[in-house]
Parts: structure tokens; sequence; C-alpha cells
């Protein structure tokens, strides 16, 4: 693991990294094989689409981090739950694709996103942009990194480059809604937290129901690039328990995302 001091690294924990950035590594590989390719496409709950492209790399995943590791959990959007996972130590948190709408427009900005939970907290997390050529990776207290370089969030910027839906951008502050900047939608969510992990983003709106899958491995990158991800009540999210759906959240630093949780806190019921 380029750059990152592994001697403080519990050995077991860096396996797991080596396994998930292997295993994200060929799941994009094959997400490609179907990328502007027309794969087949169906409809889950009415509205969310799926592809098969989805569920040979979920089955992919499943099969290969499993075989590894078959006291670990499994959590992934493509897979059916079961309370079975809630028994395990540790748990994969898997979304296939993230960002699929943008994968079957033929945008690159969708990953592989993977992720080792323990006791409701992220412990290492792989987010894999094949059509981009960028791998985003942590582990606690070892920093962030893209590809081979270490990341960190930018600091404060006379207009911040802000994301996310509309109504909740709007319901900031005049001060600081006089000098942002608005980024257009950004199909997948962990790749725009991603994005605020290596300052290509300043901070992030997210709407309420994304879910672990959305979240687990975007957020250790997140932090360890110096970021955070809170809610209305200034609350971190935790990962694969009984619930798996989160409600509004705010993901960015500092001054900025102390007024987006504010934003959030004035808007609960």
């Amino acid at each position: 693991m380029p750059e990152a001091d592994t001697s403080a690294i519990d050995a077991g924990l860096a396996a797991d990294l080596d396994l998930l950035r292997e295993a994200a590594r060929e799941a994009g590989r094959i997400a490609m094989r179907f990328f502007r390719q027309k794969p087949e496409v169906w409809m889950k709950g009415g509205s969310s689409p799926v592809s098969e492209a989805d569920y040979a790399v979920d089955r992919y995943l499943r099969e290969t981090l499993l075989a590894a590791r078959p006291d670990y959990g499994w959590l992934s959007e493509e897979t059916a739950d079961t309370a079975a996972r809630l028994s395990a130590r540790r748990t994969f948190v898997v979304d296939p694709i993230d960002g699929t709408r943008g994968f079957l427009e033929g945008l690159d900005v969708w990953c592989v996103s993977v992720a080792v939970v323990e006791a409701g907290r992220t412990i290492a997390g792989v987010l894999e942009l094949p059509a981009r050529g960028q791998t985003f990776w942590a582990l606690p207290g070892q920093g962030a990194f893209r590809n081979d370089q270490r990341i960190r969030v930018r600091q404060p910027a006379a207009k911040p480059v802000v994301a996310g839906p509309k109504p909740m951008i709007d319901a900031l502050p005049q001060h600081w809604l006089r000098r942002l900047e608005r980024r257009g939608y950004i199909p997948s969510l962990a790749c725009r937290i991603a994005m605020i992990a290596d300052g290509t983003l300043d901070a992030t709106f997210v709407k309420a129901n994304a879910h672990d899958w959305d979240l687990a491995a975007a957020d250790l990158i997140l932090r360890e690039a110096g970021g955070d991800i809170a809610n209305g009540r200034g609350e971190h999210p935790r990962y694969a328990g009984e619930t798996v759906a989160h409600g509004a959240l705010a993901a960015g630093s500092g001054e900025l995302l102390d007024a987006m949780v504010g934003v959030m806190a004035a808007q609960a019921p």
C-alpha cells in the first residue's frame, strides 16, 4: 500500500484492504464489459434501474469476498438482506455499481464500492472508478488515497463548490449562498463524496434514504481526508446495523459543514 505507514496497522485489517482492492479492481473490469454496451435493464420498486452488470459484479464480489472471509457478514444493494449478518463481527458492505443511472447513460461517474464494517464503523474502504482509471481507498488513521497519491479536502475557498438537492442548498444562510458555486447532478453518491475527499468539491447535501452501501466506503475515505459526514444532530452515521437507510446528511468539512448541519437541524420535524 503506497505511502501509508502500515507498521501500525493490524495485519488482518491490512489484508482486508488488499482483498478489497484486488476484488474491486476485477469487479471494475467486469462492469466495463457492459459499459456503453446496452446491458439488459430491469426496474426495482418501479423506479430504480438495475442492470445485468450490477448482478454480474455483485455475484463476483459475493463469491470472492465470502470465499476469502466466510465468517464475515454480507450487505449489498443487489443481494436480499438477511439477519444472519447481524451476528458477524465484521461485515462486507457493497454497492456493485454505485450510480447505475449514470452507468446506463454512458457517463463515467460511477464506481464499485466495497467496505468492511465493524461495530458500526468502516474500517476499510475502496471505491473503484474504472471508467476514470481511479481507485480511492483508506484505512483508519492511515490517510486517504486516490491511486498512489494521498488526498485531502481542500482549504476553504472564496467560492466553495457545493452539490446536492437544490432545496437543501437554497436553505443555506445568505452569506454562503452569495459565495458558493453549485455543482450539477452527480449520479453516484459515493463518487460525489470521494470528490470532496480529493478537493474537487467542497461539500454535498445527501437527501434522505441513502443506504449503507452508498456511504460506507466513501465515508472512511472522506474522514481520512479530513472531512466528515453528519446528520442534523451532528451525529455520524453508523453502518451494518438493523436499519440500513439514513435520513438527510451533509458531507464536507469546516464551517461549511457546520452550516449545512444547521440547515438540516432547522428543517427537522
